[in-house]
């Protein structure tokens, strides 16, 4: 498998590919081109015999210099027990490193029980909120009404 840096020309390939790897949820809105265009240093491709199997679009942040955040990732439905997700994930959180970042979030709806399980897997810490749903702390509201989110956080050593 290939890890390589994203291109503004990769949005074609995977936009497509969102919608169906979600089962049907329409999810490819919430990854407009511009992500491909401005972060493609801190965003990756994961391919397999020149098949796309795996993405991760993630940056630094703007506004606080010790800050990344990712995203949107997404796996080959096929590729899920491969260490896809973990070796792109690993790839950022090296350019973190090398940009002397220290904190990495990230952010799912509390009904994605999936992420939910990989995120704390992965060593992130789910931020306290101001309400639990389904025994998970959630911050109301977060992205508009009805908007539930959780929030992750993982340091970086």
């Amino acid at each position: 498998m290939k890890i390589r840096n994203v291109k503004s020309s990769d949005f074609s390939v995977i936009s497509p590919l969102i919608n169906e790897w979600w089962g049907g949820r329409q999810m490819s809105d919430m990854l407009p081109k511009l992500f491909f265009v401005h972060f493609h240093d801190t965003s990756f491709i994961a391919e397999k015999d020149g098949v796309t199997v795996g993405f991760l679009v993630g940056f630094l942040s703007q506004s606080n210099s010790n800050v990344a955040y990712i995203h949107f990732v997404g796996v080959h439905p096929e590729y899920r027990e491969h260490h896809v997700g973990k070796r792109l994930y690993n790839e950022f959180f090296n350019v973190v490193k090398k940009n002397n970042r220290n904190i990495v979030r990230a952010v799912t709806s509390p009904s994605n029980k999936v992420s939910i399980a990989y995120h704390t897997k992965m060593g992130f810490m789910i931020e306290n909120g101001d309400k639990e749903v389904d025994g998970v702390s959630v911050f109301s509201d977060y992205d508009g009404i009805n908007q539930d989110r959780v929030l992750f956080v993982k340091a970086i050593d």
